[in-house]
């Protein structure tokens, strides 16, 4: 059997507010979610379930994705980075991961610390 996409990892796309606003309102015009997907071109699974959405919570919004912000290990030390900040305020992000290490013993990337601080 030939798999075109084989051995490649694909990630699924979040459809975009605009179709979900469009199927939102067919399904207001009382079409069910297999139809309603069906003129969209998206698989009847999918408006069935976006239905279902519309049903429970009475929108069709994304869902959010991912752990909800401020459950990493840096969550902890987030006064610690905060101070660090206010102290110096010119303290480069491998710095701060280097005060951190010093301080706390916790080995963090500063990429990690960037996405902490954001949070």
């Amino acid at each position: 059997m030939f798999y075109p996409f084989a051995g490649k990892c694909f990630l699924s796309v979040a459809l975009p507010n605009a179709l979900r606003a469009r199927f939102k309102a067919y399904i207001e015009d009382d079409l069910s979610g297999r139809a309603a997907a069906a003129r969209l071109r998206l698989s009847a699974a999918t408006g069935v379930r976006l239905q279902l959405n519309l049903r429970e919570t009475g929108s069709v919004a994304m869902e959010a994705r991912g752990l909800p912000p401020g459950h990493g290990k840096l969550a902890a030390h987030q006064a610690f980075l905060e101070e660090m900040v206010a102290q110096d305020g010119d303290i480069t992000l491998p710095e701060l991961s280097g005060a951190l290490k010093a301080a706390t013993g916790v080995v963090a990337h500063a990429a990690s610390i960037m996405v902490a601080s954001n949070e």
